[in-house]
């Protein structure tokens, strides 16, 4: 059943600085923590770079991944200046009055920050799709200022090990409660099995 879905619709972007240990969804989900609101939806990339090791007669191989990265590339039509410190290492916000004050730049003012970003897939009949990274934006910064069209940021968040496995991306999908009960007892013949051998 599950291999009949069809994932139809954008999402909602939620971040927060990464601590060193990732908080549970309900946690990061919260309008405080929103990002901004979508535009253009969120695209996410995953690329291996591998290594093949051959004999000089091609009769002989083996492969094995050297390299990985995994991009979240998100749309964020609605924003302010405190959005900006969470795109931009060097960015730094102040308020004097009236006026929120970013400066953006200069080498020394990099935080180091990492951010734990999650991108959330609604939907009421086949269960929500989480995606859940550490990382930091490595797209540049644009704002176009234009008379016929919406300002929109386009971040890229550039994953980091979150765990003591290198685990760079979670993809996270609800499962209807029959699919899942179906899913446990698969899982619990299968450990008896092994008990049993």
């Amino acid at each position: 059943m599950s291999k009949k879905r069809i994932v139809l619709g954008s999402g909602h972007t939620y971040t927060m600085e990464f601590t060193g240990a990732l908080p549970e969804i309900a946690t990061i989900e919260t309008e405080e923590n929103r990002l901004g609101h979508t535009s253009a939806g969120a695209s996410l990339e995953y690329t291996p770079e591998s290594y093949t090791a051959t004999d000089d007669f091609g009769t002989v191989t083996k492969t094995i991944i050297i390299k990985e990265e995994a991009l979240l590339k998100l749309g964020i039509c609605t924003f302010n200046g405190s959005t900006l410190e969470k795109l931009v290492s060097t960015a730094r916000v102040t308020t004097e009055g009236n006026k929120r004050i970013v400066k953006i730049g200069g080498l020394n003012n990099d935080n180091g920050k990492s951010w734990v970003v999650l991108f959330a897939h609604k939907d009421k009949k086949d269960g929500n799709i989480y995606v859940l990274i550490v990382g930091k934006n490595t797209a540049p910064l644009t704002l176009a200022f234009a008379k016929d069209k919406e300002t929109v940021i386009n971040p890229e968040f550039k994953a980091e090990p979150q765990d003591d496995e290198g685990t760079l991306i979670q993809y996270i999908e609800e499962i209807p409660e029959a699919e899942a009960a179906k899913a446990s007892n698969e899982s619990g013949e299968a450990t008896d099995d092994g008990e049993d051998a």
